[in-house]
């Protein structure tokens, strides 16, 4: 009696989530997937879609309320911005005009933009900016880890504080689970202000887990910011056991561009904090008009109403007329970059795509393998890196237009994550960005097509079965 109870139970929430997922709209293969779970997995294929399955964007549950004051507050951001006419961006008025649809930061110039390779260089030139903070240091972290870093943060932080400098730290529920309580609560008694994005809670465990803050930002006095794929961990500066040295992008930037960072910070932080004094133009730096590089910040999340960001590598890959190199650890890249990728490079576009030879999840490594095939035989040229673990996320066209940011080229990254890039429209920068992509190629292994569909058939096995979890992955 009680099994037939709970089998109807279950068939009646498993009708349910299917009106769901119809009424939700996803790509049928995505829909289909998720179908095959629920009705293949007994109980434990609900609790999956629970957590991973629902769609955010048709939900908003995280929705950040546009209320007066939030509208009103980016109306005075976008103001401070020196306008620029459309003849000084017309090579890129498609990408400028996507970007500022979704996410509302008109370009900018007047710029300082600078390349930070690699940890100990980025970490240098942090430290350097927050040892002369004056007025205030924002830090939006993924992974905020205990080690080196975080006590020299520490005791920085403490020398500001006694300096009168306001200090915020948000960190990720997930991706900071190892932060530990005490040193939390050493931040705190020193005046820190710390705030933990989507913390695990019982009560919204199935509605949160699955939705993370990937971004990396500071911004020091609203004069210099930082954004890139570093995080605050020992890795990026002593390597890791398994993977040794981790490679990785992040930029330095300077100029009217500080502005849409520290509105993204502000909104994240009223997020989580609900304290709106974060939206106070106070925290805007009053920059000269000066010549320098065009930026625009590109920012999405679970509750936009499109990913903006990966329309912007859509939209650079498809843009592209001679080339576009990519550099990006996790190349899972759903139906439309894919598509994208592979009819660039049948148009005769050099599209290249660097990463790493090792991975930090052998799932991960197996998913993204099981995309080489088509690719190679689209034409686009894959270089793996032998040395260490690659984490940049940058690519950069036909000398003109560049990205450095946090965003993946995978589908977390575009539906499920938190995000920000900065898009540069800048022919000196690109050409150094491409530079720094040619030196890494030249150092990789280069696949054949014809080596690379000659694989054993247990790699195929491992590629297609992983394949199955690239829309959780």
């Amino acid at each position: 009696m009680l099994l037939s109870i709970a089998i109807v139970l279950y068939i009646l929430v498993g009708g349910f989530i299917v009106i769901r997922l119809l009424l939700n709209g996803m790509r049928p293969t995505k829909t289909l997937a998720w179908l095959f779970t629920i009705f293949t997995i007994p109980i434990g294929g609900i609790f999956l879609y629970l957590m991973l399955g629902r769609n955010r964007r048709k939900n908003k549950l995280f929705k950040l309320k546009h209320t007066p004051k939030v509208t009103s507050y980016i109306k005075k951001a976008l103001n401070l911005y020196s306008p620029i006419t459309k003849e000084e961006y017309a090579e890129h008025h498609k990408m400028v005009s996507l970007i500022t649809r979704n996410s509302y930061f008109a370009p900018c110039t007047g710029n300082e933009v600078k390349l930070l390779k690699n940890g100990e260089a980025t970490f240098q030139a942090i430290f350097e900016a927050l040892k002369n903070a004056e007025h205030f240091i924002h830090l939006e972290y993924y992974i905020f880890e205990e080690g080196e870093l975080t006590a020299n943060l520490y005791n920085l932080f403490q020398e500001k504080i006694k300096n009168g400098v306001k200090i915020r730290v948000l960190y990720d529920g997930i991706g900071s689970i190892s932060l530990s309580k005490k040193y939390i609560r050493k931040l705190e008694y020193i005046g820190v202000e710390v705030h933990k994005f989507l913390p695990i809670r019982f009560g919204k465990f199935l509605s949160s887990i699955n939705y993370r803050n990937h971004r990396k930002i500071i911004v020091v006095d609203g004069k210099i910011a930082f954004t890139g794929g570093i995080n605050v961990s020992d890795k990026y500066v002593k390597g890791d056991v398994n993977l040794g040295v981790w490679h990785d992008i992040h930029l330095q930037l300077k100029g009217p561009v500080v502005h849409s960072l520290q509105s993204i910070f502000a909104m994240d932080w009223y997020m989580v904090s609900a304290n709106d004094d974060i939206l106070d133009t106070s925290y805007f730096y009053s920059y000269p008009k000066l010549k320098g590089s065009t930026v625009q910040i590109v920012h999405s999340g679970p509750d936009s109403d499109f990913s903006a960001t990966q329309q912007m590598y859509f939209s650079i890959i498809t843009e592209a007329k001679e080339y576009v190199y990519i550099t990006n650890p996790y190349i899972i890249p759903g139906e439309s970059i894919l598509d994208a990728l592979k009819i660039t490079s049948m148009s005769g576009v050099d599209v290249r795509i660097l990463l790493s030879e090792k991975s930090d999840n052998v799932i991960v490594k197996w998913c993204i393998r099981s995309y080489f095939e088509e690719l190679l035989h689209a034409g686009v040229k894959i270089h793996l890196f032998p040395e260490g673990f690659i984490h940049s996320k940058t690519i950069v066209a036909d000398n003109t237009i560049s990205s450095v940011g946090t965003t993946n080229l995978d589908v977390r990254s575009f539906e499920q994550n938190y995000e920000v890039n900065a898009v540069i429209y800048d022919d000196s920068f690109a050409l150094e960005l491409r530079d720094e992509f040619l030196r890494d190629s030249e150092n990789s292994k280069s696949l054949d097509f014809n080596t690379f569909i000659q694989r054993p058939w247990s790699e195929k096995l491992k590629e297609g079965f992983a394949k199955i979890f690239s829309p959780v992955l």
